[in-house]
């Protein structure tokens, strides 16, 4: 009895072309630290706490979110944030912070003992925009509350960062650039209110 080669030959075929549609590799990203900050003077030796930081609901997912026209957005299901939004926020505003203060005390608000902070800052994202290629957009408010004082320090920090690059990655740094500037301004006016 002679076996047929036909369902061996088509075993193959199968998987030869099950192996060349596999799905594009998901990539991580994270937003960093700007390490060119410096400190604008001398280091303040208080404690800050940066938390809780809010985003858009429309951010507020693992996946990336650019804007392709005026009324749609694209979710990308191969390049996704390492961590939740709101945690690289905090953690990168608190890591600027540090720099751009001089101070070793700067931590995200879960890091924290309660009781322990002399600035609480809180960072209310209302906007934040990825146009691939083109630019981000950063649109936050945020308070900070000084220890022992009733009046809070209230500022808004509007930022259009251009990306340098056609790419995700460029993207997520230029995010990062654009947090680095609301930073000096969370900054400027904790140096320019000494603690209570």
């Amino acid at each position: 009895m002679k076996r047929s080669l036909l369902p061996r030959a088509a075993c193959v075929c199968v998987a030869a072309v099950l192996a060349g549609c596999s799905s594009p590799r998901t990539n991580f990203y994270t937003l960093n630290a700007d390490s060119t900050l410096q400190a604008a003077g001398a280091p303040v030796a208080v404690s800050v706490v940066v938390g809780p930081v809010t985003v858009p609901d429309l951010v507020d997912r693992p996946q990336l979110v650019t804007r392709v026209s005026g009324n749609e957005v694209k979710l990308n299901e191969f390049a996704r944030w390492g961590e939740p939004l709101k945690s690289g926020v905090a953690a990168v505003i608190a890591a600027d912070l540090t720099r751009l203060l001089g101070s070793p005390r700067v931590s995200v608000s879960s890091q924290t003992v309660a009781g322990t902070d002399a600035y609480r800052v809180r960072v209310d994202i209302v906007q934040f925009e990825s146009i691939p290629g083109e630019a981000v957009a950063v649109d936050a408010l945020w308070t900070v509350r000084v220890a022992g004082r009733a009046d809070l320090l209230t500022g808004r920090s509007t930022v259009r960062e251009p990306v340098q690059g056609a790419d995700d990655t460029a993207l997520v740094a230029a995010h990062s650039r654009a947090l680095a500037a609301v930073s000096r301004d969370i900054a400027a006016a904790i140096r320019r209110t000494p603690p209570g």
